[in-house]
């Protein structure tokens, strides 16, 4: 009697035993539909930090053999002790490694004609810094301790990662899929780079969330684009979703804002930081022969190369669920990067939203925003993000970055297309109206990039630029779109260079201006690529040709008392080639025309 008595106190301590620690397993905690930071979890002294090199189904540096891709893992340790299992937020880059120097000659020569090819460039060599066995704390400190485990990976070339980069092909949009095929236990991951042992996420629930700026933010659309299961919502921030749309517009070799002269072999040296043994080969297959034939700076047409290079042109199998983010005053990235695959998204019936704010480059959405995301359709906790109705988070002017002001979608579906017109004034300024005018004279302006746009904008007279100016606004205008423009010219030469500004006037100057202060939006394009994108004409010197492009995607509210104003010039000295000034076009006023979208449309103007 008393033995079994004794055995079943040791029973009963041993399921209270249990319960206990059952209860005292940490677990994510959730409120007001976000994951909140655990205790348990935000131990980095406990956190496990390992790396692994996955393997990928290419080879993309013609060694025969599989590339593996270099990727680092930080988990909480309950996840090894308590059998835990979390999902993941993953960061791909090609920038942990280290990046080229920028040494004189790295950037091409912009200073020649149109139709011409500045001479060869400087080939710098990257300083490798790929480490073991973290390559990068990014996102580790706001997601790990909210019940997360995060994961970077090298992309092909850079680091440890083996393969080639490409920027922009293929192997860079397969190489995130293997991490998230492997993550669901879909292919197979080595201790080392050759050989080692293989390693099971045992620890992974497969749902994988990605994110990230620029390159970084580029590549989970790249990753989204392969349908790849397991990815179920990716935050880009501010990425390159077009390489054509960022080193090219409407025909024109166009610089990235602050890089003037960067194309894409010029970042495919810039990131090329992997195996040194294997670098020669890469830059004679990739960069010497595949960039070099494609990429085409001599006439700036838009041809397979860069068609390859569109992730619009991808996203049939998408699945995953986007949160895009962009700044209307990035003019390195610009906004029509997140804009146009919003759209695509939208259209394909996936859940999407977008948060525009008033700065540069970069700028995530506030972190609440991005966990209740994270939050949904990781841990899928029904939080209401999938019956939010409003669609848009624009940042207003001056306000916060963490508190955008909600609408339906963007563009803001009040707003309305409203056709302005021209009247003549140069070489000082001339209206910009509602009615069409009567029969106008045509105006003339000399190409010479040695004047800025901001000169141009704020000079009294100058025969370098034609501006037209609104009249004065009586009430605040808000801007909610794609402008516009459809313009008539004839050039003196068989090339020119054309650049469109939206300003708001007049310009100021204080030093605490800020960019929304003055730039509307802007817009460039060649008008030898006047019937097709794909393929230019030489301009006969004085024959007319009309033409329309879109400006930039914006929401702006343009205060009262300024005026907008269109400004027409040739060569933009932060962004174009710099051909011999002298070139003259001419602009027919009678069939050019700017399209504003405008909150509340022409009675608001």
């Amino acid at each position: 009697m008393k033995s079994t008595l004794k055995k079943i106190y040791v029973l009963i301590a041993l399921v209270v035993s249990y319960s206990l620690c059952s209860q005292n397993e940490a677990k994510p905690i959730f409120e007001n539909g976000e994951a909140q930071v655990v205790e348990a979890f935000n131990t980095p002294e406990k956190w496990i930090r390992h790396d692994v090199f996955v393997e990928t189904e290419f080879d993309s540096d013609g060694d025969g053999k599989l590339d593996r891709m270099h990727a680092d893992i930080t988990r909480p340790y309950q996840t090894e002790t308590e059998g835990l299992k979390l999902p993941v937020i993953y960061e791909s880059s090609p920038y942990y490694a280290g990046v080229a120097p920028n040494v004189k000659g790295v950037f091409w020569d912009v200073k020649h004609e149109l139709g011409e090819m500045g001479p060869e460039r400087v080939h710098p060599d990257v300083a490798r810094l790929g480490e073991r066995p973290i390559i990068s704390n990014s996102q580790i400190k706001t997601w790990v301790p909210r019940g997360y485990i995060v994961v970077h990976s090298s992309s092909p070339g850079t680091g440890l990662s083996q393969g080639s980069p490409t920027v922009g092909g293929d192997n860079e949009s397969l190489a995130p899929k293997a991490v998230i095929d492997w993550l669901n236990g879909r292919t197979r991951a080595y201790t080392e780079p050759y050989g080692g042992k293989e390693v099971k996420a045992f620890w992974s629930t497969g749902k994988v969330g990605m994110t990230g700026t620029s390159y970084n933010g580029t590549i989970p659309l790249a990753a989204a684009t392969t349908g790849v299961k397991g990815l179920e919502v990716i935050i880009p921030i501010a990425p390159n979703t077009s390489y054509y749309h960022y080193y090219r517009s409407n025909g024109l070799v166009r610089s990235p804002g602050g890089y003037l002269g960067e194309d894409i072999d010029v970042l495919y040296d810039y990131i090329h930081s992997g195996d040194e043994t294997k670098r020669a080969t890469n830059n004679k297959r990739v960069r010497d022969t595949e960039m070099k034939n494609g990429m085409d700076r001599i006439t700036g047409d838009y041809n397979d190369f860069w068609a390859g290079r569109d992730y619009l042109n991808d996203m049939k199998p998408m699945t995953a669920a986007l949160l895009m983010s962009h700044g209307f005053n990035d003019w390195n990235v610009m906004p029509e990067h997140s804009y146009r695959i919003y759209k695509k998204a939208k259209e394909m019936g996936l859940e999407t939203a977008i948060y525009y704010h008033q700065f540069g480059h970069g700028g995530p959405p506030p972190v609440a925003m991005m966990n209740k995301w994270f939050t949904h359709y990781l841990h899928g906790i029904d939080n209401g993000i999938e019956k939010e109705t409003n669609k848009a988070f624009i940042v207003r002017e001056g306000d916060d970055m963490q508190k955008p002001t909600a609408y339906k979608d963007y563009p803001n579906p009040k707003s309305k297309d409203v056709s302005l017109y021209l009247t003549g004034g140069a070489p000082e300024t001339g209206g910009l109206v509602l009615s069409k005018p009567n029969k106008q004279k045509n105006e003339i302006l000399v190409d010479n990039y040695s004047f800025s746009g901001e000169a141009l904008a704020k000079a009294e007279i100058t025969q370098h630029r034609l501006l037209y100016v609104s009249p004065i606004l009586k009430e605040d205008l808000h801007i909610s779109g794609v402008p516009r423009i459809t313009v008539s010219l004839a050039s003196s030469k068989p090339a020119a260079n054309l650049s469109v500004w939206l300003v708001s006037l007049p310009w100021n100057e204080s030093r605490r201006a800020k960019t929304t202060d003055n730039i509307i939006t802007r817009g460039w394009a060649d008008p030898q690529n006047h019937a097709s994108l794909s393929e230019s004409e030489p301009l006969k010197p004085g024959k007319f040709y009309t033409f329309s492009f879109d400006l930039q995607p914006d929401d702006q509210i343009i205060k009262a008392g300024q005026q907008i104003g269109l400004m027409i010039f040739s060569s933009d000295k932060d962004y174009t080639l710099h051909p011999k000034p002298g070139t003259e076009l001419t602009i027919d006023l009678n069939k050019t025309e700017l399209i504003l979208p405008i909150v509340g449309g022409i009675e608001k103007f």
